[in-house]
């Protein structure tokens, strides 16, 4: 693994991370927030409205970020449960146990932002389509492995528990992505694709990935944050830990 740079490979200890990660995630919170405000307030009221949908549409800046960021947190996940049932990585573990509940919360989070967008637009708040199904089916996963954590006593069983559920939950990703393309469903397509066009007017863009851009950060502060946290808890007694330690006693 000598192709991982030196800083990445300090991370992986959790003293080290404990340590350096700390001003990350400050900065992370403070550029994440900053950028959500801009972006949606910018989206939210001072783009003009949308030609056929209005001002419905504008819950859009909020929901499309946060509905493709739980994907590729969840496929981070799965990511993680593969290093760690490879190189048994303790850090793995803790990512996979500190973005479950991150990715649980922001999945209700787009199913409820787009039960906003759904009632004015379809004159629904919820369809039984196969996008709407499987993003619910993606919040499960997400709390199955939140649950699959505390249940099974054993901390290496849980681990490698978390992983293979993980793994094997990344097929419903490919459900959500081609979703609209396989089933008959009220979703449109893809209005950005990575190598194709862009089915949106440039006024509304600008907006819209800076939210995508901030939510990502955000989400990255949360997560490590929590990671920090389980780092902590899991190494307790450890002498670089204390101060924390008496932090929380106090």
């Amino acid at each position: 693994m000598n192709f991982i740079p030196t800083w990445l490979r300090r991370l992986a200890s959790p003293q080290h991370f404990f340590g350096d990660i700390k001003l990350w995630i400050a900065w992370l919170y403070v550029l994440g927030t900053i950028g959500f405000l801009v972006g949606s307030v910018w989206g939210l009221a001072f783009v003009p409205p949308e030609r056929y949908q209005g001002d419905s549409f504008r819950i859009l800046f909020v929901h499309a970020p946060i509905a493709h960021l739980v994907q590729v947190i969840y496929i981070s996940i799965a990511i993680a449960g593969v290093v760690h049932l490879v190189w048994k990585l303790k850090m793995a573990d803790i990512y996979m146990s500190a973005a479950a509940p991150i990715g649980c919360w922001l999945t209700v989070l787009a199913l409820v932002s787009g039960m906003i967008w759904g009632a004015p637009t379809w004159g629904t708040a919820w369809v039984w389509d196969a996008r709407t199904v499987s993003t619910l089916i993606l919040f499960f996963l997400f709390f199955g492995l939140i649950v699959l954590r505390r249940v099974i006593p054993n901390p290496t069983r849980a681990a490698a528990a978390l992983s293979i559920l993980a793994i094997v939950g990344t097929i419903n990703i490919f459900i959500i992505k081609f979703s609209v393309v396989w089933f008959k469903t009220l979703h449109q397509p893809a209005s950005i694709e990575l190598f194709g066009d862009i089915a949106i007017a440039p006024v509304f863009l600008a907006p819209l990935f800076i939210n995508i851009a901030s939510t990502y950060v955000l989400a990255a502060g949360f997560i490590l944050a929590n990671m920090r946290y389980l780092v902590a808890v899991r190494n307790v007694s450890m002498t670089w830990n204390q101060e924390w330690v008496q932090g929380r006693k106090q």
